[in-house]
């Protein structure tokens, strides 16, 4: 692109309204459904829904290798060259433009485009965890792109996806790898204390019961980025304890722009709070720590045994 006011890759925390390109964020909220629900029909069940996730790559995101037989396959969200591009293990390719695509126009082509590799997959066309729901080969209302937008959110998944890694080395306990869920359109870490949790309750819309247990079996505290909607029409960095430990909500957290959200019934810190940060990064790392310490000291886990300094490059942990 040659746009002048382009976000340089890698230099900044970009802004990014969530009205600014709302139509584009759900347009693009669908096609990574599609693309999630490719991988999931074809991967086997790891707990937690950890099959479904995509990831940040140095171009956009990706399935990565999907089973096929005796190939694979992956499927990327070039954020670049703004192409979907699928590729296998033996060679062949296609791609696609993404601007100018509806949501039944990428749906049709990337169908298309796995059936001219052999690979013939059906996927469900309805959306996940979104209220009225359009089945995707017959969505035309959703069909916006803004490439500039897009590198916008590309550039915050980046520098989320770098910090949430970082954080991450910190815990020795059971912990997810940083990923996309396409459902909630969101990019998250989750720690596990390792006890049991009660029961979850289900009624997350145009999603199975089962898969909300299951996601929530145990002990949790999770964090991550996600671009807004609803109580909160922002991009924000969120953070939450399932279940809610008594004293939660009340902990004192940094920094100031953090608070909960009793809509949410989270901790929230706006994006732009970091953005415009000294040092967004360590503002960032504030906001994982101290709401992390508010979920483990609240819901009294064994802080000793599960924790250990930030990694650093090249050096081994100190047993």
């Amino acid at each position: 692109m040659s746009n002048s006011h382009e976000v340089p890759f890698g230099v900044s925390w970009p802004e990014l309204p969530t009205a600014s390109w709302r139509d584009t964020c759900e347009t693009l909220h669908l096609w990574t459904q599609i693309v999630g629900k490719i991988r999931l029909v074809r991967s086997p069940w790891l707990n937690h829904s950890w099959h479904v996730a995509l990831y940040v790559t140095s171009r956009g995101l990706t399935t990565s290798p999907i089973p096929d037989g005796g190939r694979d396959f992956q499927v990327d969200l070039d954020f670049i060259d703004h192409v979907l591009r699928i590729s296998t293990t033996d060679g062949a390719t296609r791609q696609f433009a993404l601007a100018g695509k509806s949501v039944a126009g990428f749906y049709t082509a990337i169908l298309a485009a796995l059936s001219e590799l052999g690979i013939h997959i059906a996927i469900d066309e309805t959306p996940n965890e979104l209220p009225e729901p359009i089945k995707f080969s017959l969505d035309h209302k959703h069909a916006s792109y803004d490439p500039e937008a897009v590198r916008r959110f590309f550039q915050i998944l980046l520098n989320a996806d770098r910090v949430l890694k970082q954080f991450r080395t910190s815990f020795l306990g059971k912990a997810s790898p940083v990923h996309f869920f396409w459902g909630s359109f969101d990019l998250a870490v989750t720690r596990f204390s390792g006890k049991r949790a009660p029961r979850h309750p289900g009624g997350v819309p145009h999603l199975s019961d089962a898969v909300a247990c299951e996601a929530y079996s145990h002990e949790v505290s999770s964090a991550g980025f996600w671009p807004g909607g609803g109580a909160i029409d922002y991009p924000a960095f969120y953070s939450y304890a399932y279940p809610e430990p008594p004293g939660f909500r009340t902990a004192q957290v940094t920094p100031k722009a953090a608070f909960f959200s009793e809509a949410l019934g989270e901790f929230i810190l706006p994006y732009d709070a970091v953005r415009t940060a000294a040092s967004p990064d360590q503002a960032l790392l504030e906001f994982l720590q101290s709401t992390y310490e508010a979920a483990a000291n609240a819901a009294k886990w064994d802080r000793d045994a599960l924790e250990c300094p930030l990694g650093q490059p090249g050096v081994v942990r100190q047993i």
